[in-house]
């Protein structure tokens, strides 16, 4: 029968010294044994007992056998408190924290929320047997003991297990709680680790329960970026109004939220469209007036002419990554480290609708393979060493993006090229890496760097399928300067 919550007295100072003397030679003779270096002609070995060992340990935290310290962890929600019977040695050993509490006593009580009582268990077992099973809505609280009691190995577990576990499906979803977490506790690593998911995935997200517990400011900084992966600006601009009117912010904010919406890149008809059905935009026009007209402005005028004007080198006039067909196109590739495979597709030249009418073709090169210069096999006058061997798997993924077409059209205009990767994480299918480069270059020099695509049970493949999404993001700029 269980110890744990038991109302077992302590047990004598002697038994206590005798319980710790024991696991403190345990665990010595286990580290002496792993690291014996048998010498003369016998053969190395090591003897490895450390399941056994975990084994016991996890059988005197259930038992209580030799306990001399008690834990009452108490909450607010409840009068009665759960009580633990265990050992001083081990919590020292794990925790700053009980090592300082526990120098003058052996009853603490703890004052816990019920979200961190309730996993008080799991985290006194984690102390003796350095491993804990974890579920998406308990890493929050378990994250929040180890800060607490200062067991620093399993938080930064725990901040591991957040960043590995961001596309893990969830019924209400995690990654904004995690964010937002984040932020409170200064972990910038996982802050920013939720931040590129979010902004890669934002067309799930914007479909989910999650999104209407952004916060202002998590929702001004996806504003902010240019490398959201979403349908078009137009899904950013209804999912941003469903958002407003759920929370009724102040005149000021609802205005910053407003004007950071890239209205040149919705089309002409559906801005009118805009302008008589939202309610948001009917109760706060005034603040975007002056955007939504250069909007208007931006697509009934040639490009060339407007940048002559207007600064288009601004956020505003920068397309985001959008899934539209008329911005890219999908490519499966079966069996990528097979052969090398070619296709082609057509955007439109720019979001301006004077550009509408206009189409770009593209050509696209995957080679699985592809030998850097420094690998290629170098020719020698010399017999022995004609060639140098070179090994398939020295090759790496390359994939290049060039037009087919050149036209005056171009003019004013730069493509930066953007190459999605989905991956299938926990049965969904989300981006997970994404690769840009500009017009200057025809391939991105990083793609696919880490991916083994020989392997079938690779990350990267689908079914042994690698799924890509290009999109190409046309950026205008000025090519004469004439004052206002």
């Amino acid at each position: 029968m269980s110890r744990l919550t038991g109302t077992r007295p302590v047990a004598t100072r002697r038994w206590g010294c005798a319980t710790a003397a024991f696991l403190l030679l345990l665990l010595l003779t286990v580290q002496a044994a792993q690291k014996a270096d048998l010498s003369g002609e016998g053969t190395a070995a090591t003897i490895n007992h450390s399941l056994t060992l975990l084994q016991r340990l996890q059988e005197l935290l259930q038992n209580g056998n030799g306990s001399d310290t008690v834990l009452r962890v108490r909450t607010a929600a409840s009068e009665e408190a759960k009580v633990f019977h265990t050992h001083q040695l081990l919590l020292s050993l794990q925790s700053e924290v009980f090592e300082s509490l526990l120098r003058n006593q052996s009853v603490i009580t703890l004052h816990e929320p019920p979200e961190t009582a309730a996993l008080f268990e799991k985290f006194i077992r984690y102390l003796y047997c350095g491993g804990v099973s974890i579920l998406l809505h308990q890493a929050i609280p378990m994250h929040q003991l180890a800060s607490k009691y200062r067991v620093w190995g399993l938080q930064r577990g725990m901040a591991d297990y957040m960043k590995t576990h961001l596309a893990s499906e969830s019924s209400q979803g995690h990654v904004v709680g995690w964010y937002h977490y984040a932020v409170r506790i200064g972990d910038t690593a996982l802050q920013e680790s939720c931040l590129q998911f979010l902004a890669w995935n934002l067309s799930s997200v914007l479909g989910s329960a999650e999104w209407s517990s952004v916060s202002v400011e998590l929702l001004l900084l996806l504003l902010e970026r240019s490398d959201l992966v979403l349908h078009s600006e137009l899904e950013l601009y209804t999912a941003v109004e469903s958002w407003l009117l759920r929370w009724q912010p102040e005149g000021p904010v609802v205005a910053r939220v407003l004007r950071a919406i890239r209205y040149p890149m919705i089309a002409p008809s559906q801005l009118f469209r805009l302008q008589v059905q939202s309610a948001v935009l009917a109760r706060h026009y005034g603040a975007v007036q002056d955007l939504l007209f250069q909007a208007f402005q931006f697509h009934a005028a040639s490009p060339l002419h407007f940048a002559k004007y207007f600064d288009v080198n601004c956020s505003m006039f920068l397309p985001r990554n959008y899934l539209a067909p008329s911005w890219g196109s999908q490519w499966v590739i079966n069996n990528p480290a097979r052969d090398d495979r070619s296709t082609s597709f057509q955007t439109q030249l720019g979001p301006s609708s004077h550009d509408a009418g206009k189409r770009v073709t593209w050509n696209v090169l995957f080679s699985p393979r592809w030998l850097p210069v420094s690998l290629r096999p170098v020719y020698s006058d010399s017999v022995s060493s004609a060639v140098q061997p070179v090994r398939i798997e020295d090759g790496r993924p390359r994939l290049v993006i060039t037009p087919a077409m050149s036209s005056p059209d171009f003019a004013g205009v730069s493509f930066q090229k953007t190459v999605l990767v989905g991956v299938r994480q926990q049965g969904r299918v989300l981006v997970k890496h994404a690769y840009s480069f500009h017009q200057s270059s025809d391939e991105a020099a990083d793609f696919l760097a880490q991916a083994d695509l020989q392997k079938r049970t690779s990350e990267y493949l689908i079914d042994n399928s690698l799924h890509l999404h290009i999109i190409i993001k046309p950026v205008y700029h000025s090519l004469i300067k004439v004052k206002k």
